[in-house]
């Protein structure tokens, strides 16, 4: 009898076992996460994640104790190098396992096992606040009426500034026409009075 015997075997011997967790850990710390049944994620959440809180700790004693399960100088130095500094601050509770439904082939339970600290959709969203946009909103509760009539007047007003714009334009190049004729009408005169004196020369020549 296995009364109060909890250790899962998964159908397979203690090596074959072993081994299959020994390559899972290392898929799951190079790819981050991967998708497997949901006995066989939780076995290695108990195999990878003493691996993961040794490595927190980077000494050769801890090295060589992590590559006997391992086996794998790859993974060992991604785990060292990198994931042990991303998960240097979270006292445990290293993986995550999301359950998807069953398989179509044997129905069997499906689920994806991640590292909770590169999954940064769930991260951002609950680090991140939503900033709250502020509108004033008037007692009556007249809302979204007046939302619409400001709407409105802003329309109105965008359209009688670019009705006027054309207006001013052409003010602004009649401004110089007018200026111009100005100019004209003193050299008129002027020219008038010129001939008016030549012809007075001329009678009194005569």
């Amino acid at each position: 009898m296995r009364h109060g015997k909890k250790f899962n075997h998964l159908s397979r011997t203690a090596s074959h076992r072993n081994a299959m967790l020994s390559n899972m850990a290392g898929s799951l710390i190079l790819s981050k996460r991967i998708t497997t049944t949901v006995a066989k994620a939780k076995a290695l959440r108990k195999y990878v994640e003493p691996l993961l809180t040794k490595s927190k700790e980077d000494t050769t004693h801890n090295r060589r104790v992590v590559f006997s399960s391992l086996k794998n100088k790859e993974v060992l130095k991604e785990l060292f190098d990198e994931v042990a500094t991303k998960i240097a601050n979270r006292p445990g509770g290293y993986t995550r396992i999301i359950k998807f439904g069953s398989r179509l082939g044997d129905d069997a339970e499906m689920a994806l096992i991640e590292l909770v600290d590169y999954n940064e959709n769930l991260l951002g969203g609950s680090d991140k606040k939503e900033a709250k946009k502020t509108t004033r909103r008037s007692r009556r509760g007249g809302g979204s009426k007046s939302a619409s009539a400001s709407t409105e007047s802003k329309a109105t007003e965008a359209k009688e500034t670019k009705e006027e714009a054309p207006k001013k334009e052409a003010k602004k190049e009649e401004a110089p026409k007018a200026a111009a004729k100005k100019e004209e009408a003193p050299k008129a005169e002027k020219k008038e009075a010129k001939s008016e004196d030549k012809k007075e020369d001329k009678k009194g020549d005569e």
